[in-house]
């Protein structure tokens, strides 16, 4: 299915050309996940076509607006589901190392699927808790850009993503309306784990009523190695 109003509105929202391959990759990726969605998995609530191109593949894209991505920068989605927003950034910055960190298998198996559809190659599949991510010396301080998007609370959320990040680098998180609240109480988390709130982005998608947000926040320090804390502590207790 040919795609509706995704190439007009990246140009117009981010001053990005889609080349015609990857317009035909971002076709195929919204029919898999229909497709996917309707006889293996529960991945998306969002169905239709044109709310994939613009809750999915657009929302996802608007990272851009915020950071930069050059070749050779290693970024990771922390559970990042059905791949937003970390494959369509991907696509659109293949020179890109992306690691996609997600706890359940069935969606590993189609995040598998989708990238060799998508013709996107060389992406790491990581099937693990944020938890267990963080406090392996793989993943730890690794990464020059982190990036969630509906994944949980901030305060929560910061406890997955700094310890993934490398000193210098940046976490960025893909929020709603509740963001400045959510924001106002992670303060303590952010200064815990070596973060530093840098910048709070609205961002306007067409269409949709609620105004999103890129919450962007810089690692300043180590993050301390009792962090993060054992799978399920930091949703239980969130620091404050």
């Amino acid at each position: 299915m040919a795609l509706q109003k995704l190439p007009s509105l990246a140009r117009e929202l981010l001053g990005l050309e889609l080349s015609p391959e990857q317009c035909t990759a971002f076709e195929r990726y919204s029919e898999a996940l229909i497709t996917w969605n309707k006889t293996r998995a529960n991945l998306t609530a969002i169905n239709d076509p044109l709310g994939i191109e613009i809750r999915h593949f657009l929302d996802s894209l608007t990272v851009l607006k915020a950071v930069t991505l050059p070749v050779g920068a290693k970024v990771i989605d922390v559970g990042t589901g059905a791949g937003f927003p970390g494959l369509p950034l991907r696509m659109v910055c293949p020179g890109i190392h992306l690691s996609l960190l997600e706890a359940t298998g069935k969606k590993i198996a189609f995040l598998e699927h989708v990238a060799g559809v998508v013709k996107a190659p060389n992406i790491e599949f990581i099937n693990l808790r944020a938890e267990e991510a963080g406090q392996d010396p793989r993943y730890r301080e690794k990464f020059d850009l982190v990036v969630a998007r509906a994944v949980a609370q901030m305060p929560i959320l910061a406890e997955y993503l700094l310890p993934l990040c490398k000193i210098g680098g940046r976490c960025v998180a893909l929020k709603g309306e509740s963001a400045a609240a959510e924001v106002a109480s992670a303060e303590q988390a952010f200064r815990i784990l070596g973060g530093r709130l840098t910048q709070l982005v609205p961002i306007e998608l067409p269409g949709v009523a609620e105004t999103h947000y890129l919450v962007i926040i810089q690692k300043t320090a180590a993050t301390p190695l009792n962090y993060p804390r054992r799978p399920g502590l930091p949703s239980k207790k969130p620091l404050e």
